[in-house]
């Protein structure tokens, strides 16, 4: 049972566990931070085609992420209005969701066609008034669809800030501008809290140690090390908990490596010339070097990682689902694509050499805060050496703990106010 509040957990860096382990606390994220922020849906090229559907949670409540007939797009509550059960349980393509309990009957924009013997509900019933729930706010960004459970707050686009650079570093590896999310995903679980899974610099020179020693050893040209501490890489914060791992610095040193790197592939001497044709020589030059990965968390559910789109669900207070999307890039040579999703299953995949690591260390922090003694987590790396960059964002060095004091700091707004920063 929770005694403290939430602001009296978080102070000056340092983290009470009951963050990470009070049911109670769980309780009130789900009330407060999960049903208002801006939450990730999915993005618009899963749903392509009219009729087709994802089925994704909003903290705890299930919903359809759904290309309606007439084409738009449409985030429903995936609750039938009779006596709630879920209307879908597979994802995939239809005109209709059909309630299996009562055989209520749902359009794919939600609207309520078929009730079984209608006229036993009276005169007075109206379908109009029984379609789907939707939630009150759905906005997008280049094909990024998020959705908010409340009325009022911040648009998507003050909510992201800065933040779009990030997405757009992500969209823009590709000559055309965009992305598919159609080339397969992973779906696993953690026994931890799903904060554990924050923008964290520190520790890959420590967890993915043997990861880094082999791209050594293996002189894969390119490599070389951007989590080095006292590096040119920083963590950055854009505001409302959105962080980046910043590692342009780093591979901006190594670019003319990279850019040779896809030269060397099928169609690379194609694709280096169709990014300089799009965006021009500067621009280029950092998408390329960047390689589509910005390592950006945006608060609360949603990572762009590697050539991955990362969906966090919080299942319980101790428990969390996670889903990774690998990216696909139209208008790219095949091999590009493939060279990416070969690297993606390297080290992200359920056999990866990183990804497995990550969840582990995450239940074995989960169980190591179990207990009541000396309760308090230091998260106070780089205090000291925070400053503001010339974009307004702020900066530290790519071990400081800079990314988990942003997140805590808005996840606090959230919980003493239920309205975001």
């Amino acid at each position: 049972m929770t005694i403290m509040s939430p602001a009296d957990m978080v102070k000056n860096g340092m983290v009470h566990a009951d963050v990470y382990t009070d049911p109670d606390i769980f309780e009130l994220e789900m009330d407060r931070l999960f049903q208002k922020c801006w939450m990730f849906v999915g993005h618009e090229s899963e749903i392509a085609e009219p009729g087709m559907f994802r089925l994704r949670q909003i903290g705890r409540q299930p919903v359809i992420f759904v290309r309606a007939k007439d084409g738009s797009v449409e985030v429903l509550v995936n609750r039938c209005r009779h006596r709630g059960a879920v209307v879908c349980e597979q994802e995939g393509k239809a005109s209709r969701f059909h309630c299996p309990y009562h055989g209520w009957t749902y359009a794919n924009d939600g609207k309520l066609i078929g009730v079984p013997d209608q006229d036993a509900y009276g005169a007075d019933f109206r379908r109009q008034d029984y379609g789907l729930s939707k939630m009150p706010r759905v906005e997008s960004y280049r094909g990024f669809v998020f959705a908010s459970g409340s009325t009022h707050g911040p648009g998507l686009v003050e909510h992201l800030g800065r933040a779009t650079d990030g997405i757009d570093l992500a969209i823009d590896f590709s000559p055309t501008g965009e992305i598919a999310l159609d080339a397969g995903s992973y779906k696993t679980f953690y026994n931890g809290n799903w904060k554990h899974l924050g923008m964290d610099g520190y520790h890959p020179g420590f967890l993915h140690q043997s990861v880094l020693a082999r791209y050594a050893a293996a002189g894969e040209g390119h490599f070389d090390n951007p989590w080095e501490l006292d590096g040119p890489s920083v963590t950055r914060h854009y505001g409302r908990g959105h962080t980046m791992l910043d590692l342009s610095a780093h591979r901006l040193e190594r670019v003319e490596e990279r850019i040779e790197s896809y030269r060397k592939l099928e169609g690379g001497e194609q694709y280096v010339a169709d990014m300089h044709a799009a965006y021009g020589t500067e621009r280029a030059r950092l998408l390329i070097a960047m390689g589509g990965d910005p390592h950006m968390g945006l608060f609360p559910n949603l990572q762009l990682i590697g050539t991955h789109v990362r969906i966090i669900n919080p299942i319980a207070v101790d428990k969390t689902e996670v889903i990774m999307l690998q990216i696909r890039l139209p208008g790219v040579p095949d091999a590009i694509n493939e060279h990416r999703l070969r690297h993606h299953e390297m080290f992200y995949g359920p056999a990866g050499a990183g990804s497995p690591d990550d969840m582990e260390i995450f239940e074995r922090v989960q169980r190591g805060l179990a207990g009541a003694f000396d309760p308090w987590l230091n998260m106070q790396r780089g205090m000291g050496r925070e400053r503001v960059d010339s974009d307004g964002s702020i900066i530290a060095q790519i071990g400081d703990e800079l990314p988990q004091r942003a997140q805590l700091e808005t996840w606090l707004t959230y919980m003493q106010s239920g309205e975001g920063a």
